[in-house]
C-alpha cells in the first residue's frame, strides 16, 4: 500500500497547488476523496485516454463538481497531460474550469449544480445493460448533496432497473459549506436510505487504503442485481492537519504561506508517479455530438392525413417517433408515466427495448437522458409541459454540457381546458427560449408535426417541441416544406393591412379572425410561426413591407413575457414596427377549450377587436 499512499500524496499536492495558484476553489473537498479516487484509478478504472468516447471505457462522474481539481489531477497523474497544466485552473480559456464542463474532454457531463450526477450515471448504466457493454459507471457523491431530492429519484430508478453496474461513492466528510451536513458522520442514516432503494451498501473508512481497496473489489465484481454504494467516512482536508475536519474551509484555497506549510507536512512527493490505467477490451467510439448526423433520420411517408379529420399533434408526435425509431436504432423514448397522454406509448409498443419508463420523477428523467446522449443515443423526453418546470436546472446544466436532448411537452396553454391552471404550461417558451442555442417548435397541425420530427432528431442540441392536447384541422399538404427557423404564410393578398403572427392553437383562432374581418372588407396576413426559435425574421420583415401598416399582432397561448411576442419584437427591433402582443395575462381556471381562450382574450373575437383598435 506504500505506493498507493505516495500517489495519494501526489494527488493531494496538486489539488492544493492548483487551487492556490487559481486563488479560488475547493481543496478540502478534494482532499477528502483523494484516497478513494487514487485506489479507483490505480487498480480498477478501465479507460483509454486517447479515446474518451470509447464505449468500453469505465465512466466517472463527479456529481460533487466543486471537487473538479481532483478530477483534473487524477487524469494528469494518469498521463493525459502534464501536471503543470493544472496551474491554469479557473483561468479564462482553460479547460480546467471551476466545475467540470465538456471543455474538459474527460468530463462525462457538466456538473456542479449538486444532486444530478447519480441520474446521469444511471442513464449510462442502463445503456450498458441494454447494449451488453461491460463498463462500470462510478459516481462520486458528496454528503451535502444527499439532501437533494433528485439523488433519491435516481436511487429509486437505479434500484428498480437493477443497475448492478452502477457504483456510487459517497464521500461522507461531515462538513457542508456553512455547517455540518444533515447527518454528519451518522453513517447508519445513509445505509438505511440507500438500502431502502435497493442498493448493496458497504461502510468503510475512506482513508484506510486496505478498506477502500476491498470495497472497490466488491463493487467491481458485484452481480447481485443491485446497484452498489460505498459509504466512506472521510474528513474534509484530510492529510493537512491544520485544515482537516475544520469549519470554514469550504471553497477556500490555501494562501501561499499556508501552502508551503501543507506541502512540508505532506513531505517528499514524487511527481513522476503515474496511474497505469487498465485498457478497455475493445474500442468503439460513441459520437453523441453528431448522433443524428452519423445515422440521419430520413423523411417518413407512412402517414396520410385527411382534410376532413382532426388530429392531436401530441398523438402525431408519438406515431411519428415510433416510425423514426424503425430507421434509427439510437433513438430512445423516455416518459414520466404519462405516456398515454403524451402518446410516447406508440414508441413503447414498437420498440419496447428502447423505451424507458421514468415514472413521476422529471428531474431524474432529464438526467438519465443526459447519460444516454453521452453514449450516442438520441433521447426524446416527454411529459406534460408544465412538469418540465421541475427540471429547469437539469435542462440548464444539460445545455452547459452541450447535451443532445429532445424535450417534448404536451398539454400546453389554457387550451387544455378543464384540467385547470396547475396543468397549463404557460411559462415553457420563456424557459426554453432563454437557453442559448435551443430550438423551439410549436406546430399547429399533424402535417407540420410529422414533417419537423426528422429535423428534431437530426439536430445536435436541445430542442423543445410543444404539442397540443386538442385535436386540430389539417392546414398543409405533404408537398409543403418545413425547416428550422421557418414559418408559413397561410393568408395573404395585395390588400393586407397588417400581419397576425400565431403558433399552435392560436393559428386557428387567427384564421377564424381572418374570415370574420374579410367579411367586413378588412384583409390581414396570417403567419404560422411553427418554429419560434430561431424566429423567421426574413418572413416577418417581408410581411411588414408588403402590408399597408407597419403593424404586427402576435397571438399566443402563453404568458405575455418571454414567448412568441417577445421573439417577434426582438426580430423587428430595428424596423420601427409596432408589435401588439396578445397573450395570457392572468391565472386561468377550469373550463371548456373555448371558454378559456375567450377568458384569456386570445380567441378569434378578441383578435378581430385588436385589429380594429389598431386601425383607428
Amino acid at each position: 500500500m506504500h505506493n498507493l499512499q505516495e500517489k495519494a500524496k501526489l494527488v493531494r499536492k496538486w489539488c492544493l497547488i492548483s487551487t492556490t495558484e487559481a486563488g479560488s476553489g475547493h481543496p478540502t473537498s478534494c482532499l477528502s476523496a483523494a484516497d478513494l479516487t487514487t485506489v479507483l484509478f490505480d487498480k480498477y478504472f478501465t479507460y483509454d485516454l486517447k479515446n474518451p468516447l470509447n464505449l468500453y471505457n469505465d465512466r466517472l462522474i463527479f456529481s460533487k463538481g466543486h471537487a473538479a481539481p481532483l478530477l483534473y489531477t487524477l487524469f494528469a497523474v494518469a498521463g493525459a497531460y502534464p501536471l503543470e497544466d493544472l496551474l491554469t485552473l479557473r483561468k479564462f480559456g482553460s479547460v480546467f474550469e471551476g466545475h467540470p464542463t465538456p471543455k474538459f474532454a474527460f468530463a462525462e457531463a457538466a456538473t456542479g449544480s449538486l444532486g444530478q450526477g447519480l441520474s446521469i450515471g444511471a442513464g449510462m448504466s442502463l445503456v450498458a445493460k441494454k447494449d451488453k457493454l461491460t463498463f462500470k459507471t462510478y459516481v462520486l457523491l458528496g454528503d451535502g448533496e444527499l439532501a437533494e431530492g433528485q439523488i433519491w429519484e435516481a436511487a429509486n430508478f437505479a434500484g428498480y432497473h437493477k443497475l448492478d453496474n452502477l457504483i456510487a461513492i459517497a464521500d461522507i466528510n461531515r462538513l457542508g459549506q456553512s455547517q455540518a451536513t444533515m447527518f454528519g458522520h451518522h453513517l447508519e442514516e445513509y445505509i438505511n436510505r440507500f438500502t431502502a432503494f435497493g442498493f448493496e451498501a458497504i461502510v468503510i473508512d475512506g482513508h484506510n487504503l486496505f478498506e477502500v481497496d476491498k470495497a472497490f473489489k466488491l463493487a467491481a465484481n458485484n452481480n447481485t442485481g443491485k446497484p452498489f454504494v460505498i459509504i466512506a467516512r472521510t474528513f474534509k482536508g484530510h492529510g493537512v492537519s491544520f485544515i482537516e475536519n475544520k469549519d470554514n474551509w469550504h471553497g477556500k484555497p490555501l494562501k501561499k504561506e499556508d501552502l508551503e506549510k501543507a506541502l512540508a507536512e505532506l513531505g517528499n512527493v514524487n511527481d513522476k508517479l503515474k496511474f497505469n490505467l487498465k485498457k478497455p477490451i475493445k474500442s468503439v467510439i460513441a459520437r453523441p455530438s453528431s448522433a443524428g448526423r452519423s445515422n440521419p433520420v430520413r423523411k417518413q411517408n407512412n402517414f396520410q392525413y385527411s382534410k376532413t379529420v382532426q388530429y392531436a399533434t401530441r398523438e402525431v408526435y408519438g406515431q411519428t417517433l415510433a416510425k423514426l425509431g424503425d430507421s434509427n436504432k439510437n433513438i430512445y423514448a423516455l416518459d414520466a408515466e404519462v405516456k398515454n397522454s403524451t402518446y410516447s406509448e406508440y414508441f413503447l409498443k414498437a420498440h419496447p427495448d428502447r423505451f424507458i419508463e421514468c415514472f413521476i420523477a422529471e428531474q431524474n428523467m432529464v438526467g438519465v437522458a443526459v447519460g444516454l446522449q453521452r453514449l450516442g443515443k438520441i433521447p426524446f423526453v416527454s411529459s406534460f409541459s408544465a412538469f418540465f418546470t421541475r427540471a429547469v436546472d437539469q435542462i440548464r446544466m444539460a445545455a452547459i454540457g452541450n447535451a443532445n436532448l429532445k424535450i417534448v411537452g404536451s398539454h400546453a396553454g389554457v387550451s387544455i381546458g378543464e384540467d385547470g391552471p396547475s396543468q397549463m404550461a404557460l411559462e415553457d417558451l420563456a424557459i426554453f427560449g432563454a437557453i442559448p442555442g435551443s430550438i423551439i417548435f410549436h406546430p399547429a397541425d399533424a402535417v407540420t408535426t410529422a414533417k419537423i420530427m426528422p429535423l428534431i432528431a437530426n439536430h445536435d442540441g436541445i430542442v423543445y417541441l410543444r404539442t397540443l392536447r386538442p385535436k386540430t384541422d389539417i392546414l398543409y399538404s405533404d408537398n409543403d416544406k418545413f425547416s428550422i427557423g421557418g414559418s408559413q404564410i397561410l393568408r395573404k393578398s395585395s390588400k393586407d393591412i397588417l400581419t397576425v403572427v400565431a403558433a399552435g392553437i392560436t393559428v386557428f383562432e387567427s384564421l377564424k379572425a381572418y374570415e370574420e374581418l374579410k367579411k367586413q372588407g378588412i384583409y390581414i396576413r396570417v403567419v404560422d410561426c411553427y418554429c419560434i426559435k430561431p424566429i423567421d425574421s426574413a418572413t416577418l420583415k417581408r410581411s411588414l413591407k408588403e402590408t399597408k401598416h407597419k403593424i404586427m399582432i402576435t397571438v399566443e397561448d402563453h404568458y405575455e413575457h418571454g414567448g412568441l411576442g417577445d421573439f417577434v419584437l426582438s426580430a423587428l427591433s430595428s424596423t420601427g414596427a409596432h408589435v401588439g402582443k396578445m397573450a395570457v395575462t392572468r391565472i386561468s381556471q377550469s373550463g371548456t377549450f373555448q371558454e378559456n381562450l375567450d377568458a384569456a382574450r386570445i380567441s378569434a373575437k378578441h383578435i378581430v377587436a385588436k385589429v380594429k383598435k389598431l386601425l383607428k
